[in-house]
C-alpha cells in the first residue's frame, strides 16, 4: 500500500510541509530509514537524524524548530508519537481486512456461530457453542472452548488458548501462547497434610479495546468472573489469578503476578516483576514502581509506591538510604559503645 503526505496528514489531522506529493510504502525508524518510508520524531535525543535521514515523510511536533534544512516532507502535529502510533494502527487494520474466510485444516464445530468478515486459520479450533464477532481474526493453532464468545474486530493471536464460558469484548488483541481462562490455584488443606482441589466454575471476562502480551496466563473465577475492564494492557508473562478485577484503562509491566481476589483501580500503573498480595485493593491512580511487593490495600488514590513491602515512594527512597549507611552506623555505634565502656572502667578504677 501506498500513501502520499497529503493522504497521511489528512487521517493523522496535520499539516505537511514540503512536498505534498511525496509518496511511501513503509515505515522505519528515523535513524534506519531509507527513501520510501514514513518515520517520525517525538524524542529530542534524535533530532539529530532529521537532517540525516533518508525518510520520505517524517511526522514531527507541530512546535519544533528546524535547525537546518530538511530532505523529508514534514507533517506537522500537536503529538507525533501519538499520530504516527494511530497510523500505524490505519495501516495494520487495512492489512488486516485482506484477510478473511476459512483456512483448510482448521476445526468448525456445527454449532458455532462466525460473523462477517471473519478469518479462522488453519489448525484453529472452535468448540460447541463458539460465537464470533464480525471481522474478528483467529489465527493458526488457537483454540476456543465451548461457548466462548469473542466480540467484533478482535484478533487472537497463534496458539492462544481460551478455556469455555469465557467472554472477550470488541477491539482486543491476544498475542500468542496466551491462556485466558485456565484454573484458579484453590487447593483446601486437608488434615493428613494433603490438598483437596477446590472446582473453578467461574469464567474471565475480558472487555473492550484490552490488549493481552504473549505468554500471559488469566485464571478463571472459582465461582462469579476474573474481570479484565475496558482499554487495559497486559504486558508479557504476567500472571493474573481467579477472582481478580483489574479497572478500567490499567496497564501492568512484565512479569507481574497478581493473586487471587485482589481488586485494582482504574488508571493504575504496575510496573515489571511487581507482585500484589490476594484480597486486597488497589486505588485509582496509584503507581508501581518495578519489583515492588505490595502486601496491604492502598486506600489513597494517585499514590506513588516502590520497595517491598511497597511503601510511599519518598518513604520507600528514604529507607534505602538508610539501609545504605547502616554499615557505617554500625561502626559509629561500635565505637560509641567502646567509649562508653572505657569511660565506666575509668569511673570504677578511680
Amino acid at each position: 500500500m501506498q500513501f502520499t503526505a497529503a493522504q497521511i496528514a489528512l487521517l493523522v489531522q496535520g499539516k505537511v510541509e514540503g512536498d505534498a506529493d511525496r509518496a511511501v510504502q513503509s515505515f522505519g525508524k528515523i535513524e534506519e530509514a531509507v527513501a520510501g518510508q514514513l518515520s517520525f520524531l517525538a524524542n529530542p535525543k534524535y533530532e539529530e537524524f532529521l537532517y540525516t535521514t533518508q525518510a520520505s515523510i517524517i511526522i514531527i511536533n507541530e512546535n519544533l524548530e528546524l535547525r537546518s534544512p530538511v530532505n523529508a516532507a514534514l507533517i506537522r502535529v500537536p503529538d507525533a508519537y501519538t499520530a504516527f502510533a494511530t497510523l500505524m494502527t490505519k495501516y495494520q487494520e487495512l492489512a488486516a481486512q485482506e484477510l478473511t474466510g476459512v483456512q483448510e485444516l482448521s476445526y468448525i464445530a456445527k454449532n458455532a456461530s462466525l460473523g462477517e468478515g471473519v478469518f479462522i486459520a488453519a489448525f484453529a479450533y472452535l468448540s460447541n457453542g463458539t460465537i464470533i464477532g464480525n471481522n474478528t481474526k483467529i489465527h493458526a493453532g488457537a483454540f476456543l472452548g465451548e461457548r466462548v464468545k469473542v466480540g467484533n474486530n478482535s484478533v487472537i493471536h497463534a496458539g492462544v488458548k481460551i478455556y469455555h464460558d469465557c467472554i472477550i469484548g470488541d477491539h482486543v488483541i491476544i498475542h500468542a501462547g496466551t491462556v485466558v481462562g485456565s484454573d484458579g490455584f484453590g487447593f483446601a488443606p486437608q488434615t493428613d497434610g494433603s490438598y483437596k482441589k477446590v472446582p473453578q466454575l467461574g469464567n474471565v471476562v475480558v472487555e473492550d479495546y484490552v490488549e493481552i502480551g504473549a505468554n500471559t496466563t488469566i485464571d478463571r473465577a472459582t465461582l462469579g468472573s476474573t474481570f479484565i475492564r475496558k482499554g487495559v494492557k497486559i504486558d508479557n508473562l504476567v500472571q493474573v489469578a481467579h477472582n481478580v478485577d483489574i479497572g478500567i484503562d490499567t496497564v501492568i509491566a512484565a512479569q507481574t503476578g497478581i493473586s487471587g481476589s485482589t481488586k485494582i483501580g482504574s488508571n493504575v500503573m504496575i510496573g515489571g516483576q511487581v507482585g500484589v498480595a490476594g484480597h486486597i485493593t488497589i486505588a485509582d491512580g496509584t503507581k508501581v514502581t518495578g519489583q515492588s511487593g505490595v502486601t496491604k490495600p492502598v486506600k489513597n488514590k494517585n499514590a506513588v509506591l516502590s520497595g517491598t513491602p511497597a511503601l510511599n515512594i519518598h518513604d520507600s527512597r528514604r529507607s534505602q538510604v538508610l539501609a545504605k549507611n547502616l554499615p557505617e552506623l554500625e561502626k559509629r555505634v561500635k565505637e560509641l559503645e567502646k567509649m562508653i565502656q572505657e569511660l565506666l572502667t575509668n569511673r570504677v578504677n578511680e
